[in-house]
């Protein structure tokens, strides 16, 4: 489970106990996801998990993409907020490639009593949001995007063309760990190179306005004009 960069351990666990209990089914999610080794660090964390909560609420959100949903905290955290706001009419449609993680994330949506709300499909998030564009273009109010590094780029086009304007576009991990100060990783590395050349072309994009932060490991926010 990823944490907050330059945060000690003591300020980690103060900011986690000043956020609401978590909902028994992320609960049990992040602690089972935590258990699974290296893997782990894939998940966001429980700081993550409020903010996208609050940034649900803030655009009253009543449909959402995620592409890379895991073990399913992220989207379940993200349905909560929007069940809590809109009831049954709430939807959420889930991007992923592995049948094996997102088995696990079925469990934790079945449990909170969410399940049917969440629609999962597995493949290539590029065919996927594609074929979402068809059918709901400008009528999506928030993307979140936890994925592979170098389809970050085809990912925001595509959540432009999806949500509303006003719509919310969010990216995890912008800051890798720190890797995109460090000049080696960006010659050397295609995921710490695609992450710096979002944040620039996000940076001098007009179509939307931009707040970069350092919650967890990064999270850019891209609000469509």
């Amino acid at each position: 489970m990823s944490r907050s960069i330059g945060l000690s351990p003591e300020l980690v666990d103060y900011v986690r106990g000043a956020n609401r209990s978590e909902h028994p089914a992320l609960a049990r999610c992040r602690a089972e996801t935590d258990a699974m080794g290296d893997v782990s660090r894939m998940q966001i964390s429980p700081e993550q998990g409020a903010f996208l909560q609050m940034c649900a609420r803030l655009v009253s959100a009543r449909t959402a993409v995620e592409v890379g949903v895991f073990t399913g905290y992220s989207a379940l955290a993200t349905m909560l907020a929007m069940h809590d706001m809109h009831g049954d009419a709430a939807r959420l449609i889930g991007c992923d490639i592995s049948e094996d993680y997102t088995g696990k994330a079925r469990g934790y949506w079945d449990e909170a009593g969410v399940s049917e709300q969440i629609e999962l499909r597995i493949g290539d998030a590029r065919e996927t949001l594609a074929e979402l564009i068809a059918t709901r273009a400008g009528a999506v109010d928030m993307v979140f995007i936890d994925a592979d590094k170098t389809g970050y780029d085809a990912y925001y086009e595509a959540a432009l063309e999806l949500v509303r304007p006003g719509g919310l576009i969010l990216f995890d991990n912008v800051l890798w760990g720190g890797d995109v100060v460090d000049a080696a990783h960006v010659a050397e590395d295609p995921d710490t190179a695609a992450l710096v050349a979002l944040a620039a072309k996000l940076r001098a994009d007009a179509r939307v306005d931009i707040a970069f932060t350092a919650l967890g490991d990064g999270i850019l926010m891209a609000l469509k004009r």
